[in-house]
């Protein structure tokens, strides 16, 4: 198995690892996700708090807990008998923070094919330049959560319709496009040598066209050797010349 992976092309032994890497990894970062993104916690709880201090009240952010965001948007269900009552919610810190997983994989994609050292800083630039990526999709999610919960009515909002689009169009931004770009562009920043040095350079070898063997030079064709016939004596008549001669005469 071993002797196979390695005989496998630059590139596809990057993106088997790579594959891989992401499904394991993630199976071991779903145990600790909570404290793994806790930075990302406290980083939505600040932009929360100061964005919107119309909305939230406070947000609670401890280690290795849900996120509790409280706010003083009230509003009147069944649930609540018809009174009014104040919105509270909850999200998972790394609702939004399995980035990390991807990164590592390919950070780890990377050291397999080039066993170099120096990458250890490298994984601890690339976590802490996700965080403010994972902490924007989580204040997001909670803000999209927030105007659900008022069935997107801007007079209880207080908001303007334009403001209530912005937030769905960054709920999307977070949710759909950040948790997956941010850390394959994190990683094409940090990894930046490797990629220019090993995957350009293989995918332009992969391009280039295979050599042709040049053709043989067309041969002259060799003529049959013709047995040699010996001359015939002096005095003597060839058969073949005696059949054509006429008869002599007699007197």
């Amino acid at each position: 198995m071993v002797r196979l992976f390695t005989r496998l092309p630059p590139l596809w032994r990057f993106a088997f690892t790579a594959f891989l890497g992401v499904i394991l990894i993630t199976l071991a970062w779903l145990q600790v996700a909570r404290w793994v993104a806790y930075p990302a916690a406290l980083m939505a709880k600040a932009g929360l708090e100061q964005a919107a201090p119309q909305w939230v009240r406070v947000v609670h952010a401890e280690p290795g807990q849900a996120v509790v965001l409280d706010s003083s948007v009230a509003i009147a269900t069944a649930q609540t008998g018809w009174r009014q009552a104040e919105i509270t919610l909850d999200a998972e810190p790394g609702r939004y923070a399995y980035g990390l997983p991807i990164f590592l994989a390919l950070m780890l994609a990377a050291q397999v094919l080039q066993r170099k050292r120096g990458r250890g800083w490298r994984v601890l630039a690339g976590y802490a330049l996700l965080q403010p990526a994972q902490a924007f999709s989580l204040a997001m999610h909670l803000l999209m959560q927030l105007l659900l919960a008022t069935g997107l009515d801007a007079r209880v909002l207080k908001v303007e319709q334009g403001q209530m689009e912005a937030i769905i169009y960054g709920y999307q931004l977070g949710a759909l496009v950040v948790p997956t770009l941010a850390p394959v562009l994190v990683w094409l920043w940090l990894e930046r040598h490797f990629v220019n040095d090993v995957l350009v350079s293989a995918w332009r070898a992969s391009l280039a066209p295979a050599p042709v063997a040049a053709a043989p030079a067309p041969q002259a064709p060799v003529a049959a050797p013709v047995a040699a016939q010996p001359a015939p004596q002096r005095g003597e008549i060839s058969s073949s010349a005696a059949a054509v001669l006429p008869s002599r005469r007699r007197r």
